[in-house]
């Protein structure tokens, strides 16, 4: 049985501790106010094996941040009721030592906003014209990195900070590593809906020339109701993957999985996350 545990933080007011089951290891609620974006969420805190232990009171961790954090670690929470097993692979690839020690953090969506806040143009298909996603580089790097940092151990510096997701929250990561070229080091992007606005974050991705140091791009090929759109799906991701290269992004840097008969879900995303962390992460 896993932990939970709800902490105050510095606008909130949770203070009682629960436990819960189907979490490996030490998970940590924070009920999080957002100055930029005026509402509440979720910050789940997943620390690695040992980090309480009085030997390692010294030792300071690489993060991964991840968007809809209630997809990442409990069936419960997630939206499909299918989760990303984020602890139980974090937790097993760490005690091989396939991994380093790291912290992970879960980001909650906005629910109703999810959309919103996670489109940085306007798009007339879905309509959505008052979009909030060019908030996000703020709301990640004022708000939640300053937070995760006075309270917990974090190394700090790109090569230390990840940032990723799935779908449209892939989309804002990627936004995320352009607009604030050099801040992370490891991206993750799962599913990307790289249509969005018509396609703006592959045109604008053309003239981006700081890059993380390492990117894992993703897509299945069964992503889309169709076959004819689920192609559409995966040649965007190509060709994502044609620009990095082109910014001369080895094979080192960036590792292109496209996955036959994956679809657009958290099980996809699931299956892929052990391979997604060993090659971001892995000294």
């Amino acid at each position: 049985m896993g932990k939970i545990q709800k902490i105050k933080n510095g606008a909130g007011a949770v203070s009682e501790g629960v436990r819960a089951s189907g979490v490996a290891g030490d998970l940590r609620l924070h009920e999080f106010r957002s100055r930029i974006f005026r509402n509440t969420r979720f910050l789940r805190v997943w620390l690695p094996p040992g980090y309480n232990d009085a030997e390692n009171e010294g030792q300071h961790y690489p993060v991964l941040y991840l968007n809809d954090g209630q997809n990442l670690f409990e069936a419960a929470t997630s939206f499909t009721g299918i989760e990303w097993q984020v602890d139980e692979t974090a937790e097993r690839l760490i005690r091989e030592g396939a991994v380093p020690p790291m912290i992970i953090v879960g980001m909650d969506n906005a629910t109703r906003d999810r959309i919103r806040e996670y489109m940085p143009h306007r798009s007339m298909h879905p309509m959505m014209l008052r979009v909030q996603g060019r908030y996000y580089p703020d709301f990640l790097m004022k708000e939640v990195m300053p937070f995760v940092e006075r309270n917990y151990r974090v190394a700090t510096g790109p090569e230390n900070t990840g940032l990723g997701g799935s779908s449209l929250g892939a989309l804002i990561a990627l936004y995320t590593a352009m607009a604030r070229p050099g801040a992370i080091g490891r991206l993750l992007l799962e599913s990307p809906s790289l249509w969005a606005a018509g396609r703006q974050l592959i045109r604008d991705s053309r003239e981006v020339r700081i890059w993380p140091e390492r990117i894992f791009l993703a897509a299945g090929t069964a992503e889309a109701g169709s076959a004819e759109r689920s192609r559409t799906v995966v040649d965007d991701v190509r060709e994502l993957a044609a620009i990095l290269r082109r910014a001369v992004l080895s094979e080192k840097r960036l590792r292109l999985v496209i996955k036959d008969g994956a679809g657009h879900d958290e099980s996809a995303w699931a299956e892929r996350f052990p391979e997604a962390l060993q090659f971001l992460f892995a000294r």
